[in-house]
Formats: C-alpha cells, structure tokens, sequence
C-alpha cells in the first residue's frame, strides 16, 4: 500500500506558476500511476494530468494541455506538477492519486492524498 501526501499549493496571481508536489510513502511507490485531479467548489473531481508507473507516458487534459507539466522522481518517491500561466479558473484544490492501471476515471485510483488548495486571483 501507499499514502500520498500533497504540498505546494497556495495563492498566486493570474500568470504565475506554482509546483505541486506529491510525497509518497512505501516501497511499491514506483509500481503506481499517478495523477493530478483538481476539484473546484460545485464540481466533480476531474483529472487533469498522469504519468505512468514508469515516467515513460503522460496525459493532460485540454484544460491545461501546454501549461502544466507533470513528472516523477521514483528514487525520491515524489511526483510533481509544475503549473504555469495559472488562471482564475484554475483554482481548486488539488489531489494526488494512485492506480495500478491507466486509467481517467476518478473510483478507479487506489489512494488518494488530502489535497492543497490553490487560488489564483485575476
């Protein structure tokens, strides 16, 4: 099993950039997808970036496509993901999640970290 942990989130201004990170705990760390949902107040949870077990494949969605990069240091067990030109709208709080598969739906990942909040003011 893994626990995650996320960090990094705060407030910034609309065209900043912010990394988030997500700290894991135990040895099978590198045997997990991971990805990056955000959820907004009213809204559904919807991820927005993964990167396979092995760094070698990642997905984003076309909310931040071209914006927000998402890699992983498995000898740290930590992945990251770096957000520039950040908008109004992507505020939200920010989760970590892990799955065994490649998958985009929210029930299918295994663990999940307690989320950092990050707003972005215009």
């Amino acid at each position: 099993q893994v626990q995650l942990e996320e960090s990094g989130g705060g407030l910034v201004q609309a065209g900043d950039s912010l990394t988030l990170s997500c700290a894991a705990s135990g040895r099978i760390f590198s045997r997990y997808n991971i990805g990056w949902f955000h959820q907004a107040p009213g809204k559904e949870r919807e991820l927005i970036a993964r990167i396979t077990w092995s760094g070698d494949r990642t997905y984003y969605a076309d909310s931040v496509k071209g914006r927000f990069t998402i890699a992983r240091d498995n000898a740290k067990n930590t992945v990251y993901l770096k957000m520039n030109s950040l908008k109004p709208e992507d505020t939200a709080v920010y989760y970590c999640a892990a799955a065994r598969t490649l998958t985009v739906v929210p029930g299918n990942f295994d663990t999940w970290g307690q989320g950092t909040q990050v707003t972005v003011s215009s």
